[in-house]
């Protein structure tokens, strides 16, 4: 690659390495900052530590993390699903892909069900009190991936990212070198960002529901809504997993340690941070609350699956009578701009559903901490990045055509805001 190429994440070495370095820590310091012995007191500078009863590492967890990872990769290819072709790759070709994330997220809930619930023969309550070890074996996991990622991206007839493929070894394997990695027709890329990561992140969510039953011998209102707002937004993702094909991260990034973790560690280990905080902190909702929470999930659902819908509609078909009425801008490359519809409020609508979700998720663990706010603070600053890197994309896309459609739909995420 030549010397004009162009590095994210304030690459191309002291910043993948720090991040590599900073995300596991963020993960253990969520547990450090709040458990059973408290949380985060800002006023007063006090932090709990790590929970005594909780070991870092164990035998059971990992065997635990990477029995899961193979019990979902076994459902993957047994379980019968469709064959939809992604995008035209740069070699000009187009990828199949297995689509049975749905029937994979039924077997397991059943046998969840059946064997915590029902004979409780696997309590699935246990998850909280080994969370410390399981993060760690889901890390090593993640690292032991990432290194066989790196090495596989060197075989012959590879299709390499283009952001991956540069003279920076760290670099190319904090981003990731091969653009979809794949052992036969089992695709690597697509199978971590749905399956294991969004599938696994419910059953720790049911693992915290069973423990704090355990404990308070009831199922709080604020756990119940966490629960269910979450199971709501994996049930969608795998509901509409057909649109991750066309996503950047399935068809521009490569899949290296920033995927991976993300997929595996990042998104289960964190974005069960309210269910399990309410294990140790159970809070009381009052009905107005309860009306207010549901309405913002209900205004934030509506505009991220509002706007994702109505794109994915008119970019497979323009004449479809839900999208034929809206405006847009053509461009010089002949394709069109949608200006109207959720995409004429804003250029980035479905990020601003998303962070009202968010909230959601939040405001059900009350005020006593702001830890069970990390979510809403971390997505906050990830949406504002991957808006500015999606229309920097976009403005070396479309060029003069990018600067006309901003000045049509002026807002990027917060109408009349930003």
């Amino acid at each position: 690659m030549g010397s004009d190429q162009e590095y994210e994440f304030m690459g191309p070495t002291l910043g993948p390495i720090g991040i590599m370095a900073a995300l596991p820590l963020v993960c253990y310091g969520l547990v450090y900052a709040c458990n059973a012995q408290g949380c985060l007191d800002i006023r007063h500078m006090s932090i709990p530590g790590f929970p005594a009863q909780s070991p870092l590492i164990s035998r059971e967890a990992f065997f635990a993390i990477f029995g899961w990872m193979a019990f979902q990769t076994i459902l993957h290819l047994a379980l019968p699903g469709k064959l939809i072709k992604g995008v035209t790759l740069p070699n000009n070709e187009k990828l199949t892909y297995k689509l049975n994330a749905q029937t994979n997220l039924g077997v397991t809930l059943l046998a969840a069900t059946i064997f915590s619930f029902y004979t409780k023969m696997l309590p699935l309550s246990w998850i909280y009190d080994q969370f410390l070890a399981l993060l760690t074996a889901a890390c090593v996991l993640t690292v032991l991936l990432t290194v066989y990622l790196y090495l596989s991206s060197f075989g012959r007839s590879k299709v390499l990212s283009s952001g991956g493929n540069t003279e920076s070894k760290i670099y190319n394997f904090f981003i990731g070198r091969e653009l979809n990695p794949r052992i036969a027709s089992f695709d690597l890329k697509h199978f971590c960002e749905l399956y294991p990561g969004l599938i696994g992140w419910l059953i720790i969510d049911l693992g915290m529901l069973q423990k704090q039953y355990e404990q308070l011998h009831y199922v709080s209102m604020s756990m119940l809504l966490v629960c269910v707002f979450q199971f709501i937004y994996v049930l969608d993702a795998l509901w509409f997993e057909k649109a991750i094909l066309s996503t950047m991260d399935i068809v521009h990034d490569g899949f290296g340690f920033m995927l991976a973790f993300g997929d595996l560690v990042w998104v289960p280990f964190t974005y069960s941070l309210q269910a399990r905080y309410l294990v140790d902190h159970p809070q009381a909702i009052s009905n107005v609350g309860l009306l207010g929470i549901l309405g913002l999930k209900a205004v934030g659902y509506c505009a991220f699956r509002g706007a994702n819908s109505q794109k994915d509609t008119f970019r497979n078909d323009h004449n479809h009578p839900s999208v034929r009425h809206l405006q847009t801008l053509k461009t010089e490359r002949g394709t069109q701009l949608i200006t109207s519809g959720w995409w004429g409020i804003a250029r980035h609508i479905n990020y601003t559903g998303d962070w009202l979700m968010a909230w959601s998720w939040c405001l059900p663990c009350g005020f006593g901490s702001i830890v069970p706010y990390f979510y809403v603070i971390y997505f906050a600053v990830l949406l504002v990045h991957r808006q500015q890197r999606d229309e920097h994309a976009c403005k070396r896309k479309y060029g003069a055509d990018w600067d006309k459609y901003q000045a049509i739909v002026k807002f990027r995420l917060i109408p009349f805001v930003y």
